[in-house]
């Protein structure tokens, strides 16, 4: 059955079949909208309760497809409405020395959450794949929070799901004009960022060898093998704490400093986080075996670690990740 034909409501688990073949997708959507993987499935799950109490109303004229992202569309700009963007460490100030009294948490700060690719990434055509993998990337997700809502839908439905300006006017109940200006304005406050949907932020595929090296040397806490590995003007952001740190030497001072408690763990991968490689840290506990300590997000560019990500509140993203609660 075609979306263009669905005029009459289906058997109800027809049509919970239907919806959850847009689930990933539009998870996606919701996602680089709300910068959160919770976020993003609370709004998909309200979409489809939407559409399934509205669906006597959809009279066919558009697709299926159009029809739940204009839903998820409005769903999003509720959920925004009046809430502060989210941010990472890097988007609040610049870098500052790696010492413990520059580690503060923000409460009132809500940060960017990272999503395992395989609840967002599609299946098929490449080039739909590389583009949807290349935008799901932590910075490209917190530069989309720099937009006003309707700006950032704009943004995303036509630079990213390369939806043309009359279906996004259509979808937004707008002009095409209105559109094509949103679109400008986005894209001028992207290119602030440095970052747009002109050049991707793809990046060389990360080395399988180069990620088993630096989990051995991490897990050895060897930081003239670790020197080999990360690229000398890396950065790290250890969320929910507002303090990131540039550069190599002071990465190293952090790790040999304050966040020597690190010595000792145990590293294992899991599932890809935005595109990139992921692993679940555990800390040596006081009664032995080895306790949840962060999320590890990697970006690796020409040979090299150029971005490390700690994601500290491992109550709510291991078991996003499948990653087990302890290691005995």
């Amino acid at each position: 059955m075609s979306d263009a034909s669905l005029t009459v409501k289906p058997a109800a688990a027809e049509l919970e079949g239907l919806l959850e073949g847009y689930r990933r997708e539009l998870t996606g959507y919701c996602y680089r909208m709300l910068g959160s993987p919770f976020d993003a499935e609370d709004a998909v799950q309200e979409t489809f309760v939407r559409a399934w109490r509205s669906f006597e109303r959809f009279e066919g004229r558009s697709s299926l497809r159009s029809w739940l992202y204009r839903i998820a569309t409005n769903v999003s700009l509720d959920m925004l409405s009046g809430r502060e963007r989210r941010a990472r460490p890097m988007d609040l100030g610049p870098s500052r020395e790696p010492v413990v009294e520059n580690l503060n948490a923000l409460p009132e700060v809500t940060w960017i959450e990272p999503i395992p690719d395989g609840r967002v990434l599609p299946e098929g055509d490449p080039a739909e794949v590389a583009i949807a993998h290349d935008t799901i990337r932590l910075a490209f997700v917190a530069a989309l929070q720099h937009l006003p809502p309707r700006q950032r839908a704009v943004l995303i439905l036509c630079e990213v799901l390369r939806w043309q300006a009359s279906e996004v006017a259509e979808l937004l109940e707008t002009s095409v004009a209105s559109v094509n200006s949103a679109l400008q304005r986005a894209r001028a406050t992207l290119q602030a960022t440095e970052l747009t949907t002109d050049t991707p932020l793809s990046v060389d595929a990360a080395d399988a060898e180069l990620l088993e090296r630096y989990v051995q040397a991490f897990e050895r806490y060897d930081m003239e093998a670790l020197t080999a590995l990360v690229h000398e003007d890396a950065t790290q952001s250890m969320p929910p704490f507002d303090l990131w740190l540039t550069g190599r030497d002071d990465i190293f001072r952090w790790w040999y400093g304050p966040g020597i408690g690190c010595e000792g763990s145990r590293v294992i991968p899991t599932i890809a986080a935005n595109g990139s490689p992921a692993f679940g840290q555990y800390k040596p506990a006081e009664g032995g075996g080895h306790e949840p300590w962060a999320l590890q997000v990697l970006e690796v560019r020409d040979g090299k670690i150029v971005e490390l990500t700690f994601f500290l509140d491992t109550k709510r993203v291991f078991p996003l990740f499948g990653l087990p609660p302890r290691l005995d």
